[in-house]
């Protein structure tokens, strides 16, 4: 039979069920996505500027499966610049509360806004004066009625066919918690280097580490000036086992770049009589010491080139080179 004539296959139950999970959690995000454009909005504000106001930390709290997208939102707070933890409200009740200081804000999750937990974290922050944001669906809670800042998330259907175990309702804490994280993070103006502080492991932290943090320095590499001759320039490549030397004159400004295929297009009996400038290939490519090393990956996968001269205030500070990069786990 040709392919024209195969019928197609009937989605299958489990795909068909996924489908309408997503199509459910897709719509309660939209749902969010319009509060925010109405009173949800000017309430982010307000939350956003109580924190940066804040001298202390924004202690996160939920019971269930709000206690687990709390402890989500807390620990992205903290990697973002943002001090956070998060406070198990049946800990809070038996001796957790002393960590709580007037100069922190707490943060509540609660859907139905009537978490019976929550009662003590509820009654401590008012009772001393603890700013109080809740993040539950209901104004007209407990927890929404005592909260400074309520945020209000829209009514949502959860993906549960029985409407019964929390989905949707997750989903739409955590992706709130991830607008208030974000929206803080850009008030900070957190940098990339600001965020390698927190995350020096992994792919993620070698990816944010900096040419300075990378590169080799005066001493470690091949600096030579132009009218230095070819075999005191190839004496000086081979002693610090680099593939380059870069020519800067006396200011330390960098001519040039003298690569092994410079040496190989020069090849001839008269190579070791000639100079560095006479070899070199002028204005060489170079870079920051500031720049991450992901970024001068990318600058020397643009230009085809090994090595990178870094330059600050116009001296040369070091070298960059592909094998540098590869063998920190930048690729």
């Amino acid at each position: 039979m040709s392919k024209a004539g195969i019928a197609a296959q009937p989605t299958s139950a489990t795909i068909a069920s996924a489908i309408d999970t997503l199509s459910v959690e897709m719509a309660g995000l939209q749902s969010l996505q319009a509060a925010l454009g109405g009173e949800l909005g000017p309430a982010l504000e307000r939350v956003v500027e109580l924190v940066i106001a804040s001298k202390g930390r924004l202690i996160v709290s939920g019971m269930g499966k709000s206690g687990h997208v709390g402890r989500k939102i807390a620990a992205t707070l903290t990697s973002t610049g943002t001090p956070s933890f998060f406070l198990h409200p049946a800990e809070a009740s038996h001796g957790d509360l002393g960590m709580v200081t007037k100069d922190d804000v707490v943060l509540a999750l609660s859907w139905s806004g009537e978490s019976r937990e929550l009662g003590d974290v509820i009654s401590y922050a008012k009772r001393y004066g603890v700013p109080l944001i809740a993040v539950t669906s209901r104004a007209d809670s407990t927890l929404g009625k005592a909260a400074d800042v309520p945020l209000i998330l829209p009514k949502a259907a959860e993906a549960c066919p029985h409407g019964l175990a929390p989905t949707t309702s997750t989903l739409l804490q955590l992706a709130l918690g991830d607008v208030i994280a974000v929206a803080l993070l850009r008030q900070r103006d957190f940098t990339p280097a600001n965020f390698h502080r927190f995350h020096p492991g992994g792919k993620l932290g070698s990816s944010l580490r900096s040419v300075g943090d990378l590169m080799r320095r005066p001493g470690h590499i091949a600096a030579v000036t132009p009218d230095q001759d070819m075999r005191t320039v190839i004496l000086a490549m081979t002693s610090h086992s680099v593939g380059s030397a870069i020519v800067v004159d006396g200011a330390e400004a960098v001519l040039g770049i003298i690569t092994d295929g410079d040496l190989r297009r020069h090849m001839g009996s008269d190579l070791m009589v000639k100079t560095a400038g006479e070899i070199m290939t002028p204005g060489p490519v170079t870079c920051p010491p500031d720049m991450l090393g992901s970024a001068a990956l990318a600058l020397m996968s643009r230009h085809k080139v090994n090595a990178l001269a870094v330059v600050e205030n116009r001296r040369l500070v070091g070298m960059l080179t592909m094998h540098t990069l590869l063998a920190a786990g930048i690729s």
